[in-house]
């Protein structure tokens, strides 16, 4: 049905063929991976963060204590700093779940969600700032 209705699309620049075929593998790939995260709970991705973040692996001993207290601070920002709707649909997406599926989980559109992110970023930004942590420290603690 999508290769039909694109078929005003098809310039000619490839065989009829190789361009259906590239449709029908997209159109694949997102339903796995539509599959893989439908019966996945919103609430059970949050409450699945961890009280203690892992460690990142060591290079040195400075970099390491630094990592450890910028993750420290983020997940202390994203616990008290972000509204409820805010953290669920922030730790979802960082945990990988298409944003196609929180925006359908959480009720909303996808511009919605977008608009709900984008806040909730600004707020982990403020928040780091707040406790003294600025863009180039948390580039230089992961090697950014």
């Amino acid at each position: 049905m999508k290769v039909l209705g694109g078929l005003a699309t098809f310039r000619g620049d490839s065989r009829f063929t190789t361009w259906a075929v590239t449709i029908a593998v997209r159109v694949a790939f997102t339903e796995l991976r539509r599959a893989r995260w439908r019966d996945v709970s919103l609430d059970r991705l949050v409450e699945d963060v961890p009280t203690r973040t892992p460690a990142a692996p060591p290079d040195d001993a400075l970099s390491t204590d630094a990592r450890q207290m910028v993750l420290a601070e983020m997940h202390r920002v994203i616990e008290t700093g972000l509204t409820d709707r805010q953290r669920q649909a922030l730790v979802a997406e960082f945990k990988g779940m298409p944003q196609a599926e929180i925006a359908a989980q959480m009720g909303l559109t996808r511009n919605a969600l977008y608009k709900l992110t984008h806040d909730a970023r600004q707020n982990l930004k403020r928040g780091l700032e707040a406790a003294g942590i600025d863009g180039d420290e948390v580039r230089e603690a992961f090697d950014l």
